[in-house]
């Protein structure tokens, strides 16, 4: 293996350390700041990074020669990816552990696989069906602290129905993405939807939380603001930016393998950085939800290859 393929996987693994990273950081965010003001301002410095990256790649003009159909799908994704996914993010850890969320998070290929079969009637096999089984159930496992059958007679509170919000934004977005978005390429996508959802949350925390909310950000403390930085310029421009190399290099089902690290590097920073309690459920039930992410792009790659 040559130089540039090692670099190309150390990214990615950096991508995986950084979306990981997300939560922890976003837990800090979210406890001290309003979460749409926060989630605002995290992608109004995403999108000045992205937008000074496609302008360094020559890629600015392209904007210019989307159709009307791509911007619709492209506000429609915003309001799905960014709208939704950040209110729900920045919402859901204010009362969940993000360790626990990490987790939760793995349904979002089980989710989406089910999806694009029901929809567009992408191929089924024993093997991703399997590895949706497991992924549910580590998570349910995780969620519930092992607790499952009394999970199953009660209610989910406030903060699990909040990360199934991130579920649901999350796999619209994708699907968006699969009917719409086709021949953009992806670095115009992110960069586009990044602006236009930073612009429609900024319009919801005005309406929601009011110009209050912004004047008390200047109160926040350091560490919090350097939170956000993380939030903004790691876990959305830079691993964006690995993410993207490693499409590139390895091809998109070999980069996405290495989202199964994500939950991972959530509970392991979570808890060194917030001291969270790692207990047996969370760690079964991810290990398990990460085996059944593995199981499922092992059995998507065995239906390519059949179909090719």
């Amino acid at each position: 293996m040559t130089s540039p393929r090692y670099s190309t996987h150390f990214g990615l693994i950096g991508m995986a350390a950084l979306w990981g990273a997300s939560w922890p950081w976003g837990r800090v965010v979210a406890q001290a700041m309003p979460p749409l003001a926060a989630a605002c301002l995290r992608f109004v410095l995403a999108s000045a990074v992205l937008l000074l990256w496609m302008q360094r790649s020559g890629r600015l003009s392209s904007v210019a020669r989307l159709q009307p159909r791509q911007w619709l799908g492209m506000v429609c994704a915003a309001a799905a990816g960014v709208l939704g996914y950040a209110s729900f993010f920045l919402l859901a850890l204010q009362l969940v552990p993000a360790g626990r969320a990490a987790i939760v998070i793995t349904l979002n290929p089980a989710v989406t696989l089910l999806c694009a079969a029901l929809l567009f009637r992408e191929a089924l096999n024993w093997t991703i069906g399997l590895g949706v089984a497991m992924a549910i159930a580590g998570a349910l496992w995780a969620i519930t602290s092992g607790a499952s059958d009394q999970a199953l007679a009660s209610p989910l509170g406030t903060g699990e129905l909040l990360l199934l919000g991130c579920v649901l934004c999350w796999v619209a977005y994708t699907l968006i993405g699969r009917v719409v978005l086709t021949r953009i390429d992806a670095l115009t996508t992110v960069t586009v939807t990044a602006v236009l959802g930073a612009v429609m949350l900024l319009a919801a925390s005005l309406v929601v939380e009011g110009p209050a909310a912004w004047a008390a950000l200047v109160h926040a403390p350091l560490a919090v603001w350097a939170c956000l930085a993380g939030l903004a310029l790691g876990s959305t421009a830079l691993a964006y930016a690995w993410y993207f190399q490693g499409v590139k290099d390895l091809g998109a089902g070999a980069a996405a393998g290495y989202m199964a690290l994500v939950p991972v590097f959530g509970v392991l920073f979570s808890s060194l950085w917030l001291d969270e309690p790692v207990s047996f459920a969370l760690v079964a039930g991810g290990l398990l939800a990460i085996a059944g992410m593995v199981v499922m792009h092992y059995g998507r790659q065995r239906a390519l290859a059949r179909a090719a």
